[in-house]
């Protein structure tokens, strides 16, 4: 059986270490890389360490940026009362598609997870509290997602802030739209339930 030569076999490992990449992909990207000209895998290769070297953390939400403070932070147009708790970076970007949000951010970096040896100090639990401190946020809004580890981070955090003069809450999570009821799970089914809203408000 044919094996890959060792540069090629160099390129697909670290292909394979990237997340959401299977062997199949990587290993078609690695002949890409092969097949590119060596001007584009230099400027690719380029790109990829000023990126590492210029992205660093926000220091008051940290989101990714290549700035002192992100664009959200220094946009004195945005809320600065209302904290958006995420999980990840790219949660940012998925929140601000949907253009319905006007406040800031605090990117926790993660969730809990004492199985894989990730608990509170682990996370931006401490530096979202210093936040909160000066006592000019009103409302933190927890948006982890609605698995087991981001449902209990948001339990955590809800237990944490619960003493604090701020509103804390939960981002409705349910059936999406033009989502079928035949294919939704059965949490997506019990937290659509439990988010009813009547048709008529009183």
């Amino acid at each position: 059986m044919a094996k890959l030569i060792r540069p090629l076999s160099n390129v697909y490992d670290q292909l394979r270490r990237l997340p959401g990449l299977g062997s199949k992909t990587a290993l078609r990207l690695a002949y890409h890389v092969i097949d590119m000209p060596e001007e584009d895998v230099a400027h690719l290769a380029r790109t990829l360490l000023e990126a590492k070297q210029q992205v660093h953390l926000c220091r008051q939400c940290y989101d990714y940026t290549d700035k002192e403070l992100c664009d959200i932070c220094a946009d004195e147009t945005r809320d600065q009362g209302i904290i958006c708790v995420v999980e990840h970076p790219q949660d940012v970007l998925a929140m601000e598609r949907s253009q319905g949000y006007n406040g800031t951010y605090h990117v926790l970096h993660g969730v809990l997870s004492p199985l894989d040896g990730i608990g509170p100090d682990n996370l931006k639990i401490k530096e979202l509290l210093a936040r909160l401190a000066p006592g000019q946020v009103r409302e933190v809004i927890l948006a982890t997602n609605s698995d087991v580890e981001g449902e209990a981070t948001a339990t955590y955090l809800g237990q944490l802030l619960e003493k604090l003069p701020v509103v804390v809450s939960r981002i409705a999570h349910g059936l999406p739209v033009g989502g079928d009821l035949e294919y939704a799970d059965e949490v997506t089914l019990s937290r659509a339930l439990e988010n009813r809203r009547p048709l008529k408000e009183s």
